[in-house]
């Protein structure tokens, strides 16, 4: 069945009050139970008929839906808790904010404002490990919900805008700013319009010795404030932010953070200049984001002994098999003409018909190229493409079992 995605997210303080209200709740309840069984319409209209005029209908099966995508987020929180569509995207996983804020209480803060903190969810960890909460947020709406989803952690909400807080009484700050056009909903990709601006970003760290800063993964490196560490962090394989820690938090100028399960792993940069180029290995390794976004494939690269077969290229070879937390490992079995006649050709000839594809440094759509193998067979394999030396490459491969699961 569909879920209900109604077009227009007509979210006020008003509305939430009433969704915190015991006939919300009660709405929240029926909607749940409808979201699992039946299309928009037909959720909608059960809904009209108990009573609830339709901005209220519309509000619980948005919180409904809502509330099933953010379970990959929060867990078991996600059923008590509220959201807007972009305050979800936004919002922190659990596993990392958990991780962020038992980093600040290891490193002696006692007391945090959260400046922008949209629906609560770095604020929620930094109550639970114990910080005293002052979460800041000017949208009055996201701040009504905030505060829904902060209650009994003793966190306290205000809503106004951050760039006007004092901050004499918190000894850490921490920022994530808006990077979407609230009237719009588009991404914003200009610093100074993100929300607060960067230059206030920024500046938090000469007013807070204790300073995080949470930006996109894509975040270029000459913005980071000279002397801040810059981590980088991936969860299940997927990198879903940077975090910019100022001052005496600074421990490495670059960080790795890949988390997987219950584990984590961390590479941190050692000043490696450039890994060593070789030829191609029989076992590639094909590093986390994290890795490659903060500039550590040369550290990666060392600690498994490998080398680039192409400087730019960040697939790193040996010929023994080392397993590592920080990228999956493969078997090459060999070189394949490239282009695909002769690629299709040749994995129709060895009865490939389940093909994963991966690609560095060549301009090829992997879902394209499947549909144009038009492969057929009882077997699986994986495709890299790559280049070296400006040449593309095909090389033929296998997972091989090298991947650790981090732990700690």
């Amino acid at each position: 069945m569909s879920e209900p995605a109604p077009s227009v997210e007509r979210v006020d303080t008003e509305v939430v009050a009433w969704l915190c209200s015991p006939d919300g709740e009660a709405a929240l309840a029926i909607a749940a139970d409808l979201i699992g069984r039946a299309d928009a319409l037909a959720a909608t209209t059960a809904l009209r008929a108990t009573g609830l005029d339709p901005d209220r209908a519309a509000a619980a099966l948005t919180q409904a839906t809502l509330r099933r995508q953010a379970e990959a987020k929060f867990g078991p929180d996600a059923r008590r808790m509220l959201f807007t569509r972009t305050g979800l995207e936004q919002a922190t996983r659990a596993v990392v904010a958990t991780r962020r804020a038992r980093r600040l209480v290891a490193a002696g803060a006692s007391r945090v404002a959260d400046l922008g903190c949209g629906i609560g969810s770095d604020s929620l960890q930094f109550a639970r490990a114990g910080l005293e909460v002052l979460a800041v947020e000017a949208d009055p709406a996201t701040a009504a919900i905030a505060a829904a989803n902060l209650a009994g952690t003793g966190a306290i909400v205000e809503t106004r805008d951050a760039t006007t807080m004092s901050l004499s009484n918190v000894d850490t700050a921490f920022c994530d700013p808006a990077r979407r056009d609230a009237a719009r909903g588009r991404r914003v990709f200009d610093p100074e319009a993100f929300s607060p601006p960067w230059t206030f970003v920024t500046a938090l760290a000469g007013r807070v010795a204790r300073t995080v800063l949470k930006v996109a993964p894509g975040i270029d490196h000459a913005l980071i404030p000279p002397g801040a560490e810059a981590e980088w962090v991936s969860v299940g394989g997927d990198v879903v932010e940077a975090a910019v820690w100022c001052g005496p938090l600074a421990e490495h100028p670059r960080r790795a953070t890949v988390l997987r399960g219950d584990g984590a792993a961390v590479l941190t940069g050692s000043g490696v200049e450039q890994a060593p180029v070789g030829p191609l290995g029989r076992y590639l390794y094909d590093p986390d984001g994290a890795v490659v976004r903060s500039h550590l494939v040369a550290e990666f690269a060392a600690t498994i002994d490998g080398t680039l077969a192409d400087p730019r290229i960040a697939y790193v070879f040996t010929d023994e098999a080392v397993a590592t937390p920080f990228g999956p490992g493969f078997e090459v079995l060999d070189q394949l003409p490239y282009g695909v006649k002769p690629l299709r050709a040749e994995l129709r000839r060895r009865g490939i018909g389940r093909l994963e594809i991966r690609k560095r440094g060549v301009a090829v759509e992997p879902d394209r190229l499947r549909r144009e193998l038009r492969l057929d067979g009882p077997d699986e394999a994986v495709l890299v493409l790559t280049r070296v030396e400006d040449q593309p490459i095909a090389l033929l491969a296998r997972r091989a079992v090298l991947q650790l699961r981090p732990t700690g």
